[in-house]
């Protein structure tokens, strides 16, 4: 599975990319810590699955993935955010996000449902890592 990331931090970026050298069959293709940087890339390198911050420099991951999905319906998109509230999982599901994950209560559990999508195709729960 190919994937690109992006967060303005440099600690979330060092830390997803750890995690996902622990996953088997995942290649990580891109690494970005702006929004104007990941939407290129992700136009360009055309991954399985993109991990977007919600809130970075120039677009917020929200917003990258309203423009990713004008054109794209078959990139698996995950939104992190520090901002668990239902606003902002209301309002990623709404711009097409595939995954939500608050950074500060379910952000461990990106391997795992990486790894189950790895190994099952129709693995597909909008939403649901509470």
């Amino acid at each position: 599975m190919r994937i690109v990331i992006a967060d303005d931090s440099d600690f979330m970026l060092e830390r997803l990319q750890e995690m996902l050298n622990l996953v088997d069959q995942v290649e990580v293709v891109g690494v970005y810590n702006n929004g104007i940087e990941a939407l290129a890339a992700l136009k360009i390198l055309n991954p399985d699955l993109a991990i977007l911050d919600n809130k970075m420099p120039g677009l917020k991951g929200v917003d990258i993935i309203r423009e990713i999905r004008k054109e794209d319906h078959t990139v698996k998109l995950m939104l992190l955010t520090f901002y668990s509230d239902s606003y902002y999982r209301i309002q990623a599901m709404k711009a097409g996000a595939d995954y939500f994950f608050s950074k500060s209560e379910d952000f461990e559990k990106i391997p795992e449902v990486i790894a189950e999508l790895i190994n099952n195709d129709n693995y597909f729960p909008i939403n649901n890592h509470n």
